[in-house]
């Protein structure tokens, strides 16, 4: 299994738990999380990330997400999370992996797909 498969695998589990001991073994403590690439506020450190973390999301969402390329410092991560009614998002993550395996920076990539016209 590669690193960025395990990550991702990791990243689903703390997501589903909200468990901080999850988070924490997937982000450093110097992580930053940012929510677009421009993200003019990212959550910067383990304890900004760990705050953010447990938002409830309200529906369990479809996760459709692969690794798509990746070497020992990056990984990227393509698919798409579906909320139902409450919408869906087509998604390349970006992940820049400290030596231990963990993210040291997170970006999301984020797309509203277009509607199919009720024509």
């Amino acid at each position: 299994m590669s690193q960025t498969q395990r990550w991702l695998d990791g990243y689903l589990r703390a997501w589903r738990s909200n468990d901080p001991a999850d988070v924490r073994a997937i982000f450093t403590d110097d992580a930053e999380y940012r929510f677009r690439p421009d993200d003019p506020a990212p959550a910067r450190g383990i304890d900004a990330i760990l705050a953010m973390w447990g938002r409830d999301e309200g529906t369990e969402p479809k996760i459709d997400l692969s690794v798509l390329i990746e070497d020992e410092h990056l990984g990227i991560v393509k698919g798409s999370v579906d909320y139902g009614d409450e919408g869906s998002y087509s998604n390349l993550w970006e992940i820049r992996f400290a030596p231990d395996g963990r993210a040291r920076q997170f970006v999301e990539w984020y797309m509203t797909p277009p509607k199919p016209d009720a024509g």
